[in-house]
């Protein structure tokens, strides 16, 4: 599957050095090629295809639509569109839409998305240490809707409110495996919650796609509420704060960083819920939910390199754990790994992404790492 991804990501980032780019059809030609200074709308297409024992093939694909809403000005930032759909030739699926709206001069921005999955994924328990050997393999289904309004006040400070909702099912396709018999694990069949909050945002980042100066600092709080007759008492909540820091050190190279807390709030602690190490933004190399826990903390550093207008590289090195009530520093695991930047739409600052990460040397089994094919950066 990685090798599959890998070729795919490899032959659209070489296109540009090593194709005719004639022999490609028009919209291709636009999509990938052309420079555009006139503010007009833009898309990008991302094929997906892809496999594994327990999916079969995986087919489909992913599109970003941006937009400016206002092209007299040159300070509105650049909008977008995002639809993400995949199916199996075992009948799973996973499908997203999600949009980030900036109003003309940035007075508000507004954010919406809503995913359905019915996807298995693997579970290897609760905490900081878990092993290879305890996975269990499960079946998920997941629905989950978001709005949220952010209001600028002054220059650089946004205030919001999120409005939500999920839904989870779980199934275990290995009864009696550590799933079933570890006492952590809170809500095993899932639930099903409405959720909302406050959010905290400051922002002096001179592009919101490609950053080379400013700090962002993202902060909000999801207070959940149970719904159904067998989740209905469940109230809880999740604390998120991320600061992330840009430095121009050149005019073609750029070094961030990027730091995240996370922690759930409330008696119970529905597994689901519990934030996870590893995704294609933070911990990159980390299967996501191999270290799952009421606390996170992790950080990254990334050097930007753009060796020209269209092409740029990329190294990374981070660390971060999870944890139940106390942070201990021996617990916090590596990452580090690099990778390839296209920028199919330039005058947006808009990329195709593609990674590989290293993470933890657990003994007895071979060093986690992971490959990821993105749009856009991964902070």
């Amino acid at each position: 599957m990685k090798k599959l991804i890998a070729l795919i990501a490899l032959a659209l980032l070489a296109t540009p050095l090593f194709a005719q780019k004639n022999l490609l059809p028009k919209f291709v030609r636009k999509m990938l090629f052309e420079k555009d200074s006139s503010k007009h709308s833009s898309y990008f297409l991302l094929p997906v295809l892809s496999s594994a024992p327990e999916t079969g093939v995986e087919i489909g694909g992913s599109v970003l639509y941006s937009f400016y809403t206002d092209t007299l000005s040159n300070d509105t930032r650049v909008s977008n569109i995002f639809g993400y759909g995949t199916i199996t030739t075992k009948g799973q699926s996973r499908l997203s839409l999600s949009t980030v709206y900036w109003a003309p001069h940035n007075t508000w921005k507004y954010t919406a998305g809503i995913s359905y999955i019915n996807f298995p994924f693997d579970f290897y328990g609760i905490g900081p240490d878990t092993y290879k050997a305890n996975k269990d393999h499960l079946g998920q289904k997941r629905f989950k809707l978001n709005v949220e309004a952010d209001k600028r006040f002054g220059k650089y400070v946004y205030l919001g409110f999120m409005l939500g909702g999920f839904d989870y099912k779980f199934t275990n396709e290995n009864p009696g495996g550590s799933f079933d018999t570890n006492p952590n694990v809170v809500d095993k069949k899932g639930g099903t919650s409405a959720l909302a909050g406050p959010v905290f945002i400051f922002d002096t980042r001179n592009n919101n796609t490609y950053t080379t100066r400013g700090i962002m600092i993202t902060s909000y709080f999801n207070l959940y509420q149970g719904l159904g007759i067998d989740y209905d008492t469940y109230k809880g909540g999740l604390f998120n704060i991320e600061i992330s820091q840009y430095n121009l050190l050149t005019k073609r190279l750029v070094l961030g960083f990027d730091i995240q807390n996370q922690n759930l709030t409330g008696a119970r602690s529905p597994f689901y819920l519990l934030p996870t190490l590893g995704s294609d933004e933070m911990m990159r190399g980390f299967y996501n939910g191999r270290y799952r826990d009421r606390n996170l903390i992790a950080g990254q550093a990334e050097l930007r390199y753009r060796l020209s207008d269209r092409i740029g590289i990329a190294g990374f090195a981070g660390g971060g754990t999870v944890y139940n009530k106390s942070f201990t520093l021996s617990s916090l695991k590596p990452n580090y790994g690099g990778g390839l930047r296209y920028f199919f739409d330039v005058e947006k600052g808009l990329t195709i992404r593609a990674d590989y990460g290293f993470g933890q040397k657990v003994p007895g089994e071979e060093r986690q790492s992971g490959f990821y094919l993105a749009l856009g950066e991964a902070f």
